[in-house]
């Protein structure tokens, strides 16, 4: 049986390591638990979040990719913005998920059969901006920021003054697929999400990559970085992944941190910039 790792963040918080080395939260209030993201769907989340919380569970997904959203079928009461419909279907064809396995580690062991099945997206509850889960002691709130994908969120946990940013806003943002927005309307959506988080108490920045720690002005840093890339002040260091071409707007070194000594960035499109 596959085990997840976990780490007990806060009181409230626990941080859940998927097998892709994806990261999860569990949020436990005192009446309810929200899970924020089920992975990749490989092997029994549900079976983890049972060993950590006995209280009625939510799901809420930061959006439609293959590595956030597939092990939601799992759970009975999940939501999506379903703006992100359209990458949820193509990610949760099993094809499309078999195929990525290839790109695991072949020690891992991982076969087809620790992949949990595909939930139908008819049965996911959609998700707003402004909605508000209230988990008793602390809720979850959720924010748009298309961008990554058309119906990205992220989610500020509130009374623990720490936010998810998932994969909205990151160190490596990919924006660089033709499911994205433009950089423009990015750098929009980026500049409106900061205004409405402008008067909250972030203290903390929860990931969904990486080692799942942001800085608190990691919003600012991207919003800078797209308007490099309208100024055309960009290094343009060609990157490829599942054969898509992308440039990565800023050098960085073999530690994946900028050699500018900046901090956030974004992996575009040049045809999609405008």
């Amino acid at each position: 049986m596959l085990i997840f790792k976990t780490e007990k963040l806060t009181s409230r918080v626990t941080r859940i390591i998927g097998f892709t080395n994806e990261l999860m939260y569990l949020v436990e209030g005192d009446k309810k638990a929200a899970l924020l993201d089920t992975g990749s769907g490989i092997g029994s989340l549900k079976a983890c979040v049972h060993k950590l919380t006995t209280k009625p569970i939510i799901v809420l997904l930061t959006h439609g990719h293959v590595d956030h959203a597939m092990g939601a079928a799992e759970f009975d009461e999940v939501y999506m913005n379903h703006v992100d419909d359209y990458i949820y279907l193509e990610h949760g064809d099993m094809s499309f998920r078999t195929e990525g396995l290839s790109m695991l580690p072949l020690e891992s062991g991982i076969t087809e059969a620790d992949l949990i099945p595909t939930a139908p997206v008819e049965n996911f509850h959609d998700l707003h901006a402004g909605d508000v889960f209230d988990l008793g002691g602390v809720s979850v709130e959720v924010f748009d920021c298309a961008g990554h994908t058309k119906g990205s969120v992220v989610l500020l946990i509130n009374g623990e003054n720490s936010i998810l940013l998932g994969d909205a806003c990151n160190y490596f943002t990919f924006m660089f697929d033709n499911y994205s927005t433009t950089i423009t309307e990015y750098k929009k959506n980026l500049q409106a999400l900061s205004l409405a988080l402008k008067d909250r108490k972030i203290d903390t920045v929860y990931l969904s990559h990486g080692d799942g720690n942001g800085h608190q002005d990691l919003i600012e840093d991207i919003i800078s970085v797209c308007s490099d890339i309208q100024k055309g002040k960009i290094d343009d260091i060609p990157f490829i992944f599942q054969g898509k071409d992308g440039l990565i707007a800023k050098a960085m070194d073999s530690d994946m941190k900028r050699v500018d000594g900046g901090k956030g960035n974004i992996v575009y499109n040049k045809n999609r910039i405008w």
